[in-house]
C-alpha cells in the first residue's frame, strides 16, 4: 500500500506539472526569452544517435538526460565518459562524465557533470572595438545529482536535481533544475518487457540572473560636473533574470525480439521508439528512432527529429515558417560493447553519434562505457 501511495503521489505531481508546462508550450515567438539553452544539448552518444526518441526506453546513467527513471535499471556499477565536438567548426566542445550505481533491493544513484567550452575568445571592450587587450574562457557546467527505484516490476521513477553554472572571469550566474520521470514496461508477447511507456519534465527552477564585477563601469559623478572635478564614480548595472528552458517529454517504445538461442535469449531486436516533446520557449517537436541490437554486442540506431518548418530554409523570423534551428533533423550512431571478466558479467563499450545540421558540419559525439 505504501509503494502504491507513492506512486499515485509522484504521478499526481508530474500531471500537476506537466499541464503547469504545456501552457506555455510550443511558442516560438517566445525564442530567446530563456536562458541556460545548454540544459537543452544531449551530451550523450546512444540517445543523440536515437533523436532523443528514447524517452521510454533509456536506461543507466545517459537517462538522467532524457528520463531519470531510467537510472533505476542499473544492475551494478556503470561508468560513462563521453565528448562532443557541437556544431562541426565552431569551436565549441562538450564533455562529459557519469557514474550510477545500484543502491538498496532497487533503487540508483547517479552523478554526472557536463562540461562546455568554448575556446579564447578576445576581449573587446567600449574603447578597444577590434580587442587586442587579451582573451577570454567562457564556462559553462552542469551537474546533476539523482536517485531513482523500481516501484514494482513494471513501474520506474526517479528525480534529478541539478545545478547550472554559466560563467567568464568577471561575470557568473548560478542555478538550479529539477527533472522528474516516471517509465511504465509491461509484458506483451511471450513474457518479454517490450511495451515502454515514459514521461518526464526538465528543466524546471527559479530564474537565473547574471552577476559580477563586469557588470560595473566607471563614469563621472554628475554632481562635480558643474565644478569641472574630475571625480568618478562606479555604476554597478543590475542584469534582467532569465527562465529556465522547461520541457515535457512524452514517448513509447516497442521491442521486437526476432528469433531466440538455446537459452531463450534473443539474437535479433528491433526497437520502434517515438518521442513528443512539448517545449516552453521553443517550437515543440517529434522525434522518431529505430534500433537494430545484435545480442548485447551491437546496436545500431537511425533516428529523426522534427519541427515545424525543418524542411525550410534557415530563419530567424518565425512568422515565415523557416527553419529556426540548425539541425536538419537526421541523427545516427553506433554502440559496439563487449563482455569481460568473471563470468562475463562486466563489458565495456564505445557508442558513437552524429546529428546533421546545416550550416556547420554536424555534432559527432562519442562516449566509453563500462558496466562493472
Amino acid at each position: 500500500m505504501k509503494k502504491i501511495s507513492t506512486i499515485k503521489a509522484i504521478t499526481a505531481g508530474l500531471t500537476v506539472l506537466l499541464f503547469w508546462t504545456t501552457v506555455k508550450a510550443g511558442d516560438p515567438s517566445r525564442a530567446g526569452q530563456s536562458g541556460a539553452s545548454e540544459l537543452l544539448i544531449n551530451p550523450w552518444a546512444s540517445s543523440s544517435g536515437f533523436a532523443n526518441a528514447n524517452t521510454s526506453c533509456v536506461q543507466g546513467i545517459e537517462a538522467q538526460f532524457l528520463n531519470v527513471a531510467g537510472t533505476a535499471f542499473t544492475k551494478q556499477t556503470e561508468v560513462i565518459l563521453g565528448n562532443t565536438e557541437y556544431l562541426g567548426g565552431s569551436g565549441i566542445n562538450i564533455a562529459v562524465a557519469g557514474l550510477c550505481q545500484h543502491v538498496g533491493d532497487a533503487g540508483a544513484i547517479g552523478l554526472s557533470i557536463a562540461s562546455m567550452s568554448f575556446g579564447s575568445i578576445p576581449i573587446t571592450t567600449y574603447d578597444n572595438p577590434e580587442g587586442g587587450v587579451g582573451n577570454f574562457t567562457p564556462s559553462y557546467i552542469n551537474i546533476g545529482l539523482s536517485y531513482a527505484r523500481a516501484f514494482s516490476d513494471n513501474i520506474y521513477g526517479g528525480i534529478n536535481f541539478k545545478l547550472v553554472s554559466e560563467s567568464i572571469s568577471n561575470v557568473d550566474a548560478l542555478g538550479v533544475a529539477v527533472d522528474a520521470g516516471i517509465q511504465y514496461v509491461a509484458d506483451v508477447a511471450g513474457g518479454k518487457k517490450n511495451l515502454h511507456f515514459g514521461i518526464s519534465l526538465k528543466n524546471v527552477g527559479p530564474q537565473m540572473k547574471y552577476s559580477g564585477d563586469g557588470l560595473a563601469f566607471e563614469t563621472n559623478n554628475p554632481n562635480d560636473v558643474a565644478t569641472g572635478s574630475t571625480n568618478t564614480m562606479t555604476v554597478e548595472q543590475r542584469s534582467q533574470g532569465y527562465e529556465l528552458p522547461s520541457l515535457v517529454n512524452i514517448g513509447a517504445a516497442y521491442d521486437f525480439h526476432i528469433l531466440k538461442d538455446s537459452n531463450g535469449t534473443s539474437m535479433h531486436r528491433i526497437t520502434v521508439a517515438a518521442n513528443f516533446t512539448s517545449n516552453s520557449f521553443i517550437q515543440d517537436e517529434e522525434e522518431i528512432g529505430v534500433e537494430y541490437g545484435f545480442r548485447s554486442f551491437l546496436s545500431i540506431r537511425v533516428g529523426y527529429d522534427y519541427e515545424k518548418g525543418i524542411f525550410g530554409g534557415l530563419s530567424t523570423d518565425p512568422t515565415n515558417g523557416g527553419r529556426l534551428t540548425v539541425f536538419t533533423g537526421a541523427c545516427a550512431g553506433f554502440t559496439l560493447q563487449l563482455p569481460f571478466g568473471k563470468g562475463k558479467m562486466s563489458s565495456f563499450g564505445i557508442s558513437y553519434a552524429y546529428r546533421a545540421t546545416n550550416p556547420f558540419t554536424g555534432c559527432n559525439t562519442i562516449g566509453i562505457r563500462m558496466n562493472l
